[in-house]
């Protein structure tokens, strides 16, 4: 039998806690039990004026970068756009249904003063505890080894360690690229 047509009633307001609507075997929750992250505190103190606006709480901000990893996405406007949907980030962030999010430009601009040594320390520092935790078991490993021709002529390319001595490829990569690009086949 045909059931009626489902009424959109969505303006009535429900008493609800946002702890019960996420699972309590997800994701956000495991890590949370999982990583500490008030150590970020103390690294940041000094990147912060003694007077002023009360800033966004430097260990929400670095969740929030946490969630932008693990969601796969590229941007913080983005993630305050998936932030703002999934009830799963906003719970581990610390933010009820009432409260708003942060603005994305506020993220960048907090990104930006911590600058990218802090950024790299970490999230080195997170794969230590993730590691300690027993979080990474590398059993697994994921490699996308597909072959695409480039429209790129090697002899064209600078010369990278002309520009980045520390940082000189092998001889044996460049030779790889040579052979796997096609040099001279044309």
């Amino acid at each position: 039998m045909l059931g009626p047509s489902k009424a959109r009633d969505l303006d009535r307001l429900v008493v609800v806690s946002l702890d019960r609507l996420v699972p309590t075997d997800h994701f956000y929750r495991h890590l949370a039990r999982e990583l500490d992250l008030s150590f970020v505190r103390d690294w940041v103190k000094e990147c912060y004026a003694d007077t002023g606006r009360p800033s966004i709480d430097p260990v929400v901000f670095f969740k929030l970068q946490l969630a932008l990893f693990f969601e796969g996405l590229r941007s913080e406007r983005q993630l305050m756009r998936v932030a703002a949907d999934h009830l799963s980030i906003r719970w581990y962030a610390g933010y009820n249904l009432d409260e708003a999010l942060p603005d994305h430009s506020s993220l960048t601009r907090i990104r930006h003063r911590l600058g990218l040594p802090l950024f790299r320390q970490f999230f080195e520092h997170v794969v230590d505890l993730c590691d300690q935790a027993g979080l990474i078991w590398g059993k697994e490993l994921l490699v996308d080894a597909t072959k695409v021709r480039a429209n790129a002529s090697m002899e064209q390319l600078p010369d990278i360690r002309m520009r980045r001595p520390d940082r000189a490829p092998p001889p044996q990569a460049r030779s790889y690229l040579h052979r796997t690009a096609g040099v001279g086949t044309r």
